[in-house]
Formats: structure tokens, C-alpha cells, sequence
């Protein structure tokens, strides 16, 4: 784990990059901000935090990450180490982790629960989707006060890297650490192309099993409504159809070993 301290005084925002070591983008970007020198207006912690999967180019090296918080100092796996290690280090922080996906190519946002802080921030983000995981966030960073999750875009792309930059930006800007707009010309994302200035609120209802198989197929767009009877996947020659309205969140051929994603209602809007 590699960390950032920016600013006098004890940090209260902080951000973490690669909690996922085939998601490189999380700690690109923070070192490209870092090593901007930004003038900070408060303190901030950023960290890269699962190095030895990152240099190893795997998601991890014996549990996932993101399923192993809150973690144990005594724990056998590396992760289940680390994961006690990076909640003593944003405890009392306000908290962006970063992400990538293999099923949507733009930016939005994961919180366990839409709460005061996420109401806060997230209409600051350049995002359109915010997802409220509930009782599927077990083990996330995301299951502790005050964290929001941000998948910036298609893992290991480029546009993942630059993503992820500009949501840094936007997260420090909207917690007050750093006086810059978001909008600024150099960025790709901005806030200005968002419909009425308004995030979309999804909650997650299931998870969607993917048996074994050689090959896996997707044919739905994920945050658009698949309607009962449409078909949406399929497992070599077995398709599976829909038995009732839902949104797919996540959903991707091989993004999980044993799901193909999530099924989600639309709830709302965050204004």
C-alpha cells in the first residue's frame, strides 16, 4: 500500500486507487495527480493500495479485496490483511474508491446506501448512474460511512486512466479540497452533459447466476430496461430470457466468474 498525504493537518477526504490489481487506472490516476503538485484548500490521503496484485497484474493474490472488509490484522490472506490496514487508514475520511469494469465504458458511481454524504457528492460527479448495492454490499469498501465507488470505464483502457483522473478532480472539488471546476476544457467528462442536471438512482434486486460454460454472451446494454421475455444472455447454447422488468448493472460476459451481473430497479433521481 502506497500513500499520499497532501496538505496540513489530519485528512478527512481521501481516495483509493486499485483495490483491484487488473483495474490499474485508480492508481495511474492518482499519481498523475499527485505529481501535479495541487494546491489544496484541506488535507487529503491518497492510496494506491493493493501494489503486489497491481505489479503482478491480477485482480489479487488470494482473496478479493473488495469482498474481504472490514479485514483482520491476523488474517492468512495478503488482502484480508489489507483490507484492516486500509479501514484503519480512511477511518473518519470521506472516501472515493476507484474502479473499472468489462461492461459499461462510462463513469457512475456504487454507494451500500444513498445517504447524506452520496447526496452531497455524487450530484458533483460526471456521472449519470448512481447504484444503490444495499444488501449486496457485503464485504465492499463501500459497506463502511462515507465511501462512494466510481467505475470509471472499461478496464485496462485508456479512457479508464483519464476517467479516472477527472472523477479525482470532481471528488476533491466537491469535498472542498481543491478549488478547480471539473468542467475544465482538457477534461473529457463533464458535468455539462448530463440531462437536467440530474443522477439516475438504481437499487440492486439479484444477483444473475452464470453457470459453468465455454463460452458467454450478452446481448442487453447495461442501465437499459430489459423487459420480460426479452432474452439477455446466454451460456453456450442456453439463452436465458427475462421473467420480469428489470435493469442490468455490471452485467458482462466475463466480468464475474459466477454471475453475469446484477438485475436493479430505477428508483429515482438525485437532482
Amino acid at each position: 500500500m502506497r500513500i499520499y498525504e497532501l496538505g496540513e493537518g489530519t485528512p478527512e477526504v481521501a481516495v483509493i486507487g486499485s483495490i483491484h490489481g487488473d483495474e490499474p487506472c485508480g492508481a495511474r490516476a492518482v499519481e498523475r495527480f499527485v505529481a501535479a503538485e495541487p494546491a489544496v484548500e484541506r488535507p487529503v490521503k491518497l492510496i494506491v493500495a493493493n501494489e503486489e496484485a497491481l505489479d503482478a497484474g491480477v485482480r489479487y493474490l488470494d482473496e478479493d479485496l473488495n469482498r474481504a472488509f472490514p479485514g483482520d490484522a491476523n488474517a492468512d490472506s495478503h488482502e484480508g490483511r489489507l483490507a484492516a490496514d486500509l479501514v484503519r487508514e480512511v477511518r473518519g475520511c470521506t472516501t472515493l474508491a476507484l474502479h473499472s469494469t468489462q461492461s459499461y465504458a462510462k463513469p457512475f458511481a456504487l454507494v451500500g446506501d444513498v445517504d447524506a454524504v452520496s447526496r452531497s457528492i455524487c450530484p458533483h460527479l460526471p456521472i449519470d448512474e448512481l447504484v444503490e448495492t444495499g444488501d449486496f454490499a457485503g464485504g465492499r469498501l463501500i459497506d463502511h460511512a462515507h465511501t462512494v465507488e466510481v467505475e470509471c470505464g472499461l478496464q485496462g483502457s485508456a479512457d479508464a486512466e483519464e476517467n479516472a483522473y477527472w472523477v479525482i478532480r470532481s471528488f476533491l472539488a466537491a469535498t472542498g479540497v481543491v478549488s478547480a471546476p471539473v468542467d475544465d476544457e482538457e477534461s473529457p467528462i463533464t458535468l455539462g452533459t448530463r440531462e437536467d442536471d440530474r443522477v439516475t438512482v438504481y437499487r440492486m434486486l439479484e444477483r444473475i447466476p452464470k453457470e459453468p460454460a465455454e463460452t458467454y454472451e450478452v446481448f442487453v446494454n447495461n442501465f437499459e430496461l430489459v423487459e420480460e421475455g426479452d432474452r439477455f444472455a446466454a451460456a453456450d447454447d442456453r439463452t436465458f430470457t427475462a421473467d420480469r422488468p428489470f435493469y442490468p448493472v455490471l452485467l458482462s460476459a466475463y466480468g464475474y466468474e459466477d454471475v453475469f451481473g446484477y438485475a436493479a430497479d430505477r428508483i429515482g433521481t438525485l437532482d
